[in-house]
């Protein structure tokens, strides 16, 4: 018997446009679901956290959180993956990628790195002084 999952859209050019920029700044996070996580959803392991539940439509909402740089997660925030699982159709939507703000930059906008870390262009001072005093804080 079959039990594979099928992926479907909340917003398929967003999320693609999310996919890609993870995949250009953050290889680590992309490799992993890729390569790991999403076969493993498509084989019926529910990866992450379970974040809501809809008994009425028979839906799980899960968040995954993907590995990335320490210094990365500090600045801008963990990656994680959301999606939604509709057991009774065997259908996993996936809906977004987050942090939504630096991934939508950086896929409008070639983004700089400061000290190995994607800096945005509508708050760079922000960034830079979140990345100096974490480096300061580590010596």
């Amino acid at each position: 018997m079959n039990t594979s999952y099928i992926f479907e859209y909340l917003n398929e050019n967003e999320f693609r446009v999310k996919e890609r920029t993870l995949r250009k700044y953050n290889m680590l996070a992309y490799k992993e679901l890729v390569f790991k996580d999403y076969p493993a959803l498509r084989s019926g392991s529910f990866l992450g956290s379970l974040v809501a539940e809809n008994k009425s439509d028979h839906t799980k909402s899960y968040e995954l959180e993907l590995p990335t740089d320490d210094l990365f997660k500090k600045v801008h925030g963990n990656v994680r993956l959301h999606y939604t699982v509709y057991e009774c159709k065997k259908v996993i939507l996936l809906t977004n990628i987050t942090p939504d703000d630096i991934l939508d930059e950086g896929h409008r906008a070639e983004l700089t790195t400061y000290k190995g870390v994607m800096i945005s262009k509508s708050h760079p001072e922000k960034d830079i002084f979140k990345v100096n005093l974490l480096n300061m804080l580590h010596k």
